[in-house]
């Protein structure tokens, strides 16, 4: 028996912020909610970034995650997006850390691995997954949410890897 676990998987953006609320309980997995936070890309970026915050304790109150999963994103040489990116990766962090929730961030290849057994999916193979793995009747809208809903699978997959290695060093 494995039991039940609430995580809550996020595609940090200035801009758009993803989110996915996913339960496993006893092996099978199920979304609670997903969606986007959203703001307009000319409002200041102080206001944007609390907005997200505000938005983000909100779904952590209402849904009170065990753990909170974020993908690292993939900037290549673009120093600007980085920056934005890490101050959106910032707010995920600090709402998480403020209710004491666990923070785990994973990269976008081992998203993918985890998800579709393809490091180099594509981004509609990801999506196509999460719809299959979750049993939804549609690829999950906006492209964001499925990508944070793709970020809390592959939390769930490694945690068991994690599990079950822990218990073969032990027997």
């Amino acid at each position: 028996m494995e039991g039940e676990i609430c995580v809550m998987g996020i595609d940090p953006g200035t801009v758009s912020m993803g989110y996915g609320i996913v339960r496993d309980r006893d092996g099978r997995t199920t979304a609670l909610q997903f969606g986007a936070l959203t703001q307009q890309a000319s409002t200041p970026l102080g206001l944007r970034l609390r907005n997200l915050y505000l938005g983000l304790v909100q779904i952590v109150d209402r849904y009170m995650p065990d753990v909170v999963a974020l993908e690292e994103p993939f900037v290549g040489n673009n120093v600007k997006v980085a920056l934005a990116l890490g101050r959106a990766q910032a707010i995920a962090i600090l709402a998480a850390a403020n209710q004491g929730i666990s923070i785990f961030q994973y990269s976008p290849a081992t998203v993918k691995q985890a998800v579709t057994n393809y490091g180099a999916s594509s981004k509609e193979q990801v999506q196509e997954m999460v719809k299959i793995l979750l049993n939804l009747p549609q690829v999950p809208q906006p492209s964001d949410a499925a990508d944070a809903l793709a970020v809390a699978l592959c939390h769930l997959q490694q945690s068991r890897l994690a599990r079950f290695m822990s218990q073969k060093k032990t027997s």
